[in-house]
């Protein structure tokens, strides 16, 4: 497959923010989704060319993953817009993509900031995710008085704060299923397991490619990253080396002795995962905490 190319080199450190991306994620048909003119623009690709990638793989964009708007739906998101004008030369209507899309994305686009693009995209669903799927909940659960703390500071960032700290300290039960389709939920988890990591992350998993480490860069800095998997690996040293250049501290090893998924936070905290970390979500799988300190030491022991 060709790659798609910009104009001109691109300077990482003018792609957006986390914060600027939130606002260019709209709700359509009761689900997040992006426009595809405002996608190109982060991927630094023309947007007739990101939709023509899309078209010569369209086997993998189902209806689930990426959409044509219609008038009525493309005129309402034109009054959220802040400058209405940059869309409104448009030929067509818009396609937009929901999460699983956007996830597809990062494997069709073949550009040099492919993975920092797709690790912020993915994180900036993952945070609006987290706070809408646990807002009900977490609330029952705060006092009165916190209550009441959180409305009067509601223009605040301390309110997000508190708010994001009280889901950190809460920690995920030992055992977790997912069906089909959940890969944000998925995503989701495995980045706060691996955000735990103070000091080494051990992933053993036999398949693995940039989606993988789209996961692993949001690591703690400084924690190392040893990942163990099979020589036949879609993982291409042009990939790990554009990783190291950003995150540091990842190291890539083959072996053929494991089947199974494990992942192994500081040498003491270890996970059976039943799925390899790139397919997380796209069909039912489970993770589970392994509570025999012996036996994480038997794994580490056998590599």
């Amino acid at each position: 497959m060709s790659k798609i190319k910009s104009e001109k080199a691109v300077d990482l450190a003018v792609i957006k923010s986390e914060s600027e991306i939130r606002r260019m994620i709209y709700i359509v048909r009761n689900q997040q989704v992006m426009l595809d003119s405002d996608l190109a623009s982060l991927y630094h690709v023309e947007t007739k060319r990101l939709n023509e990638r899309v078209k010569r793989n369209q086997n993998r964009f189902p209806d689930s993953f990426c959409f044509q708007l219609t008038r009525d739906e493309f005129e309402n998101l034109r009054s959220q817009f802040a400058t209405s004008s940059e869309y409104g030369g448009r030929r067509y209507l818009p396609y937009v993509f929901t999460e699983s899309g956007i996830a597809m994305l990062s494997a069709v686009l073949n550009t040099d900031v492919a993975v920092e693009v797709s690790v912020r995209i993915m994180n900036s669903f993952v945070e609006m995710r987290r706070f809408i799927a646990r807002n009900a909940a977490l609330f029952e659960r705060i006092s009165a008085v916190e209550l009441k703390q959180l409305e009067y500071q509601k223009q605040t960032d301390e309110k997000f704060d508190k708010v994001f700290e009280y889901i950190d300290d809460h920690a995920e039960s030992e055992q977790k299923i997912f069906f089909d389709g959940q890969i944000y939920d998925a995503f989701e988890l495995l980045i706060s397991l691996v955000q735990k990591a103070i000091k080494k992350i051990v992933l053993i998993d036999g398949y693995v490619d940039i989606g993988t480490l789209n996961i692993l860069a949001k690591k703690n800095p400084g924690v190392d990253v040893i990942i163990y998997t099979f020589n036949n690996t879609r993982l291409s040293n042009r990939d790990i080396n554009t990783f190291n250049s950003q995150y540091s501290n990842l190291t890539v090893k083959h072996m053929t002795a494991f089947h199974d998924r494990f992942l192994i936070l500081d040498d003491t905290v270890g996970y059976h995962v039943g799925a390899s970390l790139k397919d997380a979500g796209k069909k039912c799988f489970g993770i589970s905490q392994i509570q025999d300190e012996q036996t994480i030491q038997d794994i580490l022991n056998r590599l």
